[in-house]
């Protein structure tokens, strides 16, 4: 696996942007009651998270003022570990809070490593596409 470590930019680029695209899915069911969900924008709860989510999730993707996007979804998916799956029980597979467990976590590391070599924010620091 010697050529792997090669390819660590894009392959990071490439989990940033699928990441992401997930979290603003969940998003976009929290304020449209698409994509198999039903709206949850009846509460400011539902609505602070919907937003974090959708926005979040496109910066994050894009590479995007993506270390502080990151830093938001991070700790909000904190909390919504600790505000709805810890409830359930101590054990994550059992109170279904894997999967904010590993966004949580996955958010916090993408906030401290940055957009990447790949992003929106390194074209804008470079002054254009072609550096």
């Amino acid at each position: 696996m010697n050529w792997l470590p090669r390819h660590s930019d894009a392959i990071y680029s490439a989990m940033r942007v699928m990441v992401g695209f997930l979290f603003a899915c969940h998003g976009v069911q929290k304020y449209f009651g698409i994509l198999g969900g039903s709206a949850q924008i009846h509460t400011v709860k539902g609505v602070v998270a919907g937003t974090v989510e959708m926005i979040g999730g496109t910066l994050i993707a894009l590479g995007l003022a993506t270390s502080v996007a990151a830093f938001i979804a991070s700790g909000e998916m904190a909390v919504a570990y600790f505000w709805v799956h810890a409830r359930r029980g101590f054990w994550p597979i059992i109170n279904k809070g894997e999967l904010a467990i590993v966004f949580c976590f996955v958010f916090l590391y993408i906030a401290a490593r940055g957009s990447g070599k790949y992003s929106l924010d390194t074209v804008l620091k470079r002054g254009g596409p072609s550096g």
